[in-house]
């Protein structure tokens, strides 16, 4: 099992990161609904692939378990308002890599939490031995890939007119990557 517990001040907010744990399922069941509903920037709508309680303690269990797998939570003011999960491979072609992704609940946007979530498991791969850290980004979301690109990641590839949002606009992903 992965044990991270970190500490962060920034811009007046303090919150802790640590290692998702078994008492987290519900309220990460409820946190990833309320930030699907918050942004257009991440793959469901309000309500698709909902994961209730027991869904997210099975994934918390997986996770403590592979070692190719991190699940962080950003906690602030008692509770949970962003996560992230780092994915790896069990297939030896693919065992160097894992796919990043996160989300952060509106309110606490500006705060750094998403960049150290990422940092959080940069340093993980690191030491994991994972090589490379990919993920997937709207291409309009400018500010996650700004972020991407000063902590490493080159964008890879783009998919053309991958996603169709609420505006009824077909929109292009940008696949980045991170390799050590």
């Amino acid at each position: 099992m992965h044990t991270i517990i970190q500490e962060f001040t920034e811009n007046g907010k303090t919150y802790r990161i640590r290692t998702a744990e078994h008492q987290d399922a519900k309220e990460l069941s409820e946190v990833r609904l309320q930030i699907d509903g918050e942004t257009q920037y991440l793959d469901r709508e309000q309500g698709e692939a909902f994961i209730d309680e027991s869904g997210f303690e099975e994934l918390i269990a997986l996770d403590s378990e592979n070692e190719k797998n991190l699940f962080l939570v950003a906690l602030a003011d008692g509770r949970i308002v962003g996560f992230s999960r780092c994915e790896g491979n069990s297939l030896k072609r693919f065992a160097h890599k894992a796919e990043f992704g996160v989300g952060i609940t509106k309110e606490y946007w500006g705060y750094g939490i998403g960049k150290n979530l990422l940092n959080e498991t940069i340093a993980w791969s690191e030491a994991s031995g994972i090589r490379k850290i990919t993920l997937k980004v709207l291409q309009q979301n400018s500010k996650a890939i700004a972020l991407y690109e000063k902590l490493g990641f080159r964008k890879e590839g783009l998919l053309e007119n991958d996603k169709q949002l609420a505006d009824g606009q077909f929109h292009h992903t940008v696949i980045m990557g991170r390799f050590k």
